[in-house]
């Protein structure tokens, strides 16, 4: 005892250096990108017990690990049958290819990757900002027949959370089936609203608790989705959240946002979407029926593809078909993001299309709701001004939409943001909307949003101070967390 009280500090280090290099061949041997590997490998050998931390929470890789299987949502027979039944003939794809041109390449991808089919049959509404969403939503939460399920990163039991989930409670009353998945770090709700919503009926659960040392490594992993279904015929997606944040009636700084309601076919695959992740979240397997899919019959042919991505797909879907839908423009690419701390594959996609004299717009906040992640996304501004891309600074509050517009054809609106965390470590989804009559509503709310833009010029960001860009610097690094 006497040595090891004496020795303490050594041992400490010694143990710290074995489990350091034990984590470094486990690094080897996973195969990511040299910078990626090179950084973590200075990390667990230079610092001794920060580093070890520091990739314990988040360097730990989930991706296509059996915890996140999707199989016992995807193999039950109702599932497969309604996937089916999703395929499209040749002719609505060639009506589609026809309008399309290139970006046309964007429906196989995704098929080939995840098997999600384009569908046809659609009405889709653009929302702007949540005191609009709200209104709408709960209108279709009180007339909802049969079942609610919610599918969020961020709720709160505050004044309109509050308002949501005391119609939820009446609804489980009165036997409509209600599931809620939050996730555990993003939303916040009272042990009193919890025992109302389960004496009323409500199933939730938590996605990936971590109120204990035995799951904080698995604390990077988060569900940034946020999905509604109601009555398998009604779907929202988008980046509004449930919080007095982003009500504008209820919360002091302005908060631009967008969101999707569809109705048709499209929500069959943002159901199975659902399923996935209650299933994850529950650990039991729900019996899937047939009435969770009815049949549509809508008024519009809106073509529409969810996009989903996360640990649990083998594929980055999201950032592969933002990144063809860029390569493969023509004439312009708007886009709109709370956070700008992109990869390398997109840095170049968007530089190639600016310097190629396409029309680059990209709108970002001039002040975020982070400090670190303002300080990161500015940290790329000049990489990509002096490639030519336009970038305007929102000065009416935040804006956390997250869309893009390409060549008045193409669009998608979802709850990606720009960043590593969407692209590879987030549970995330997109709607991908092919259709001309969506786009320009989406690029006249675009064009109305620049009204509220400083647009940044090269040389007077080139010219800022050298303590600015060292901060920029340091938050850069902390982009993998942000």
């Amino acid at each position: 005892m006497d040595f090891i009280k004496d020795h303490i500090w050594q041992i400490l280090i010694g143990l710290n250096y074995i489990l350091a290099l034990s984590a470094v061949v486990t690094i080897l041997f996973k195969r990511l990108n040299p910078t990626k590997t090179l950084s973590y490998i200075i990390g667990l050998l230079v610092f001794p017990f920060v580093g070890l931390i520091f990739y314990y929470l988040f360097g730990q890789e989930y991706r296509k690990t059996k915890m996140f299987s999707r199989k016992n949502v995807l193999n039950q027979s109702v599932v497969k049958k309604i996937q089916e039944e999703l395929e499209l003939d040749t002719k609505d794809i060639d009506k589609v290819d026809e309008v399309l041109d290139e970006k046309s390449k964007l429906i196989p991808l995704l098929y080939n990757s995840e098997k999600s089919k384009l569908t046809i049959n659609n009405e889709v509404t653009l929302i702007k900002n949540g005191d609009e969403k709200f209104k709408i939503l709960i209108e279709d939460l009180k007339n909802a027949e049969y079942h609610i399920h919610m599918e969020y990163f961020i709720i709160k039991d505050d004044k309109i959370g509050t308002e949501v989930l005391d119609i939820l409670c009446d609804k489980a009353i009165n036997g409509i089936e209600v599931r809620i998945v939050i996730d555990d770090v993003g939303s916040s709700i009272s042990s009193k609203m919890k025992n109302k919503l389960k004496d009323a009926g409500v199933e939730m659960h938590s996605f990936m608790p971590v109120l204990f040392s035995g799951s904080t490594g698995r604390m990077n992993y988060r569900d940034h989705r946020k999905i509604i279904v109601i009555d398998g015929k009604i779907g929202y997606v988008g980046g509004i959240n449930i919080s007095d944040n982003y009500v504008n009636a209820n919360n002091d700084r302005y908060w631009r946002d967008t969101h999707i309601k569809i109705i048709g076919e499209a929500v069959k695959p943002l159901q199975i979407l659902f399923f996935t992740t209650w299933d994850f979240a529950s650990g039991t397997e729900l019996k899937i029926s047939k009435t969770y899919f009815p049949d549509h019959n809508c008024k519009e042919n809106v073509p529409l593809q969810i996009a989903a991505s996360g640990p649990d797909t083998d594929w980055s879907n999201i950032m592969e078909a933002i990144f063809v839908a860029i390569t493969n423009a023509e004439e312009h690419i708007y886009i709109t993001t709370p956070y700008l701390i992109p990869n390398d594959e997109i840095i170049t996609a968007l530089q190639v299309a600016a310097r190629s004299n396409l029309d680059v717009k990209i709108i970002i906040p001039k002040k975020s709701d982070s400090w670190v992640a303002e300080h990161a996304t500015n940290s790329y501004i000049e990489l990509l001004i002096e490639a030519g891309v336009e970038i305007y600074q929102y000065t009416k509050g935040f804006v956390h939409a997250k869309t893009m517009i390409v060549d008045g054809v193409f669009s998608t609106v979802g709850t990606a943001n720009l960043d590593y965390r969407s692209f590879n470590i987030n549970f995330e989804v997109n709607a991908l909307i092919y259709d001309e009559a969506f786009s320009k509503q989406l690029t006249e709310l675009f064009n109305e949003d620049l009204k509220d833009c400083d647009k940044i010029y090269y040389q007077n960001w080139k010219n800022r101070s050298k303590f600015i860009k060292f901060k920029e610097s340091m938050a850069r690094l902390a982009a993998p967390l942000l």
